[in-house]
């Protein structure tokens, strides 16, 4: 069973062995660097598990997860452990979507490097995109670690599942950390494909016409 698609069920246990995998995953490929990024899944309607700052989200274990309350109070934690600094950000992830049970804040190379030329993730280069994540809008920059992040965030995740945070990586949710994560990684494909096109000298772009019936045909698509 893949721990990372957990039921609405799952218990507080397999609720931190899924952050724990996901967050080897994301350390493996490169999604996530020395112990930059965070990932939460909401428990229940009042409490959401977090990681620890300062934790690399490659070798981390149970204790460097923190059960809050939905403003932001700790519930539970270890000795010397604190909530991460993008704690706000995720909460209002969960306030503005009511469907989602969990979020990923990853630092992806080449999404992240989109943001930093000042290039926006093209709708218009792969059909799956389209097909399985719409527009992925580039927030304005906020200061890491502060309110300024959940603030930028607030309306562009209420319509949407991925967005690039400008300078600072990506956001994505789903109904469990397997959707969150599938996102992340598309993301950051199409990221890379969009950047190689660009060295390459030419990008082809989808024709519009064709572009429309991708957006007519736009489904929960699984590849």
């Amino acid at each position: 069973m893949n721990p990372l698609a957990f039921s609405s069920s799952a218990s507080l246990d397999e609720l931190r062995q899924a952050i724990i995998a996901c967050g080897r995953l994301c350390y493996e490929r490169r999604l996530m660097t020395a112990n930059d990024g965070n990932i939460s899944v909401r428990v229940d309607g009042e409490r959401v598990l977090i990681t620890a700052s300062g934790v690399s989200k490659g070798r981390m274990e149970a204790q460097d997860l923190i059960l809050l309350d939905m403003e932001g109070n700790v519930l539970q934690a270890a000795a010397g452990r604190k909530p991460s600094s993008e704690t706000p950000m995720h909460l209002e992830a969960y306030r503005q979507r009511p469907d989602i049970r969990a979020v990923i804040h990853a630092h992806p190379i080449f999404a992240t490097t989109l943001t930093v030329a000042g290039h926006d993730l093209p709708l218009d280069v792969l059909p799956e995109v389209m097909l399985t994540l719409g527009e992925v809008p580039t927030t304005a920059y906020a200061t890491p670690a502060s309110h300024e992040d959940a603030e930028v965030i607030r309306d562009l995740i209420r319509t949407h599942n991925a967005l690039l945070l400008r300078q600072h990586g990506s956001l994505t949710v789903g109904i469990h950390l397997e959707e969150a994560l599938i996102h992340l990684e598309r993301v950051e494909h199409v990221a890379q494909v969009y950047y190689q096109a660009l060295l390459l000298g030419h990008v082809e772009r989808i024709p519009p016409a064709a572009l429309q019936k991708l957006t007519a045909r736009m489904v929960r698509y699984s590849g």
